[in-house]
């Protein structure tokens, strides 16, 4: 499913439209350029599932944990990693597809791609605010059709 998003609000709102679907075991894999949108659609999975408060980036930490009230949430910047040896060597793999979700921008820099997942590709357009927003599920086949009613409801 592609969406276009109008804004940073329409990002947000886009992820927790979907945020409010996830459950424990799930990861949200977030590709895209710097800029494009990746921590904004964190923070609105990361609130429909109960975290509150603000969401710092984990850019230098890699992962940051949060308590929602709905599960655990796992927010990972992969950006600065070497490659999949350093994050398997960090352990914080275990955290992948267990009693959270886990949000993981920059999937990529270390081939995290887990069964359940769903894979999140934002671009920029020539509009500086505009987004396409590519959404795709794999291993979600019970929820599926829930997820891209709502998501079609946001026009």
């Amino acid at each position: 499913m592609v969406l276009t998003s109008k804004s940073e609000a329409d990002t947000y709102r886009i992820a927790a439209t979907l945020g409010r679907f996830l459950v424990p075991g799930d990861t949200v894999l977030l590709y895209g350029d710097l800029g494009a949108g990746k921590s904004v659609f964190a923070r609105g999975c990361a609130k429909a599932l109960g975290v509150k408060g603000e969401m710092a980036s984990p850019s230098f930490t890699i992962m940051q944990p949060y308590e929602g009230s709905a599960c655990k949430v796992y927010h990972f910047d992969l950006y600065r990693l070497g490659g999949a040896d350093e994050l398997y060597f960090s352990g914080l793999e275990e955290h992948i597809g267990t009693d959270g979700v886990s949000l993981i921008e920059w999937p990529q820099q270390a081939d995290v791609c887990p069964d359940r997942r769903a894979e999140i590709d934002i671009e920029k357009t020539d509009d500086p605010e505009e987004r396409r927003v590519e959404i795709n599920l794999f291993g979600m086949d019970a929820r599926a059709d829930r997820i891209f009613a709502a998501l079609s409801e946001l026009g």
